[in-house]
């Protein structure tokens, strides 16, 4: 039988591919974390790092989205919080530079559009084309956001999310990576809310281990 993290994989590459997809009721079958055999640095100073990996083709990700952004809003000072798309087979790549073409024209105010696009719209985000012609519906320049989209830049932080993704031995999206040492997800955990009240107690072992 399939872990529900497998499953979650499964379902962000169907939705790409156009292949019916099934979206599993998780339920919990192991560990709520997993702790990693070598801890990560921070890329943030002395600030703990919270991770969370997530496909805009994912739609328990679409569906989490609200509730990550209400616990982002929770987060102390010294804490840095770190969105890292994913991809789980080269036809998702485009999406990944979707999420830092935003980020390096400072538009990640529409972040969530982009789940709404897919998700709610039925708009197949999935291709350079597609995704330069929704942002220009954004208002967004083309030649700035394509521009943006085939920088060094932005390819060169493809490339380190698809590293971090194998680092951390991610699986399923979402997922949350905590303190470089520990990664939660609903799969692990059973649904959505209690995925983020895991994390929330690592992150507070990890801070408590700083004192």
């Amino acid at each position: 039988m399939k872990s529900s993290s497998i499953v979650l994989r499964f379902v962000s590459a169907a939705l790409l591919t156009g292949a019916a997809a099934f979206v599993p009721v998780m339920a919990q079958s192991g560990p709520a974390f997993k702790t990693l055999n070598t801890a990560q640095p921070s890329g943030s100073g002395d600030k703990v790092e919270v991770m969370e990996f997530f496909a805009y083709s994912c739609p328990h990700c679409a569906d989490m989205e609200p509730m990550v952004e209400e616990w982002v809003k929770t987060l102390p000072a010294n804490v840095a919080f770190i969105r890292v798309p994913v991809a789980f087979n080269a036809a998702m790549q485009p999406m990944q530079q979707l999420y830092y073409s935003l980020e390096a024209l400072d538009k990640l105010d529409l972040h969530p559009k982009v789940f709404n696009a897919i998700h709610k719209e039925g708009k197949k985000l999935f291709t350079k084309d597609a995704i330069i012609d929704w942002a220009a519906t954004q208002g967004i320049d083309k030649a700035a956001f394509t521009a943006a989209f085939d920088s060094f830049g932005v390819t060169a932080k493809v490339k380190r999310a698809t590293e971090m993704t194998d680092t951390y031995a991610i699986e399923g999206t979402p997922s949350f990576a905590i303190g470089g040492k520990y990664v939660t997800s609903p799969g692990m955990t059973g649904d959505y809310a209690s995925s983020i009240t895991q994390a929330q107690k690592l992150l507070d072992q990890v801070l408590a281990e700083k004192k």
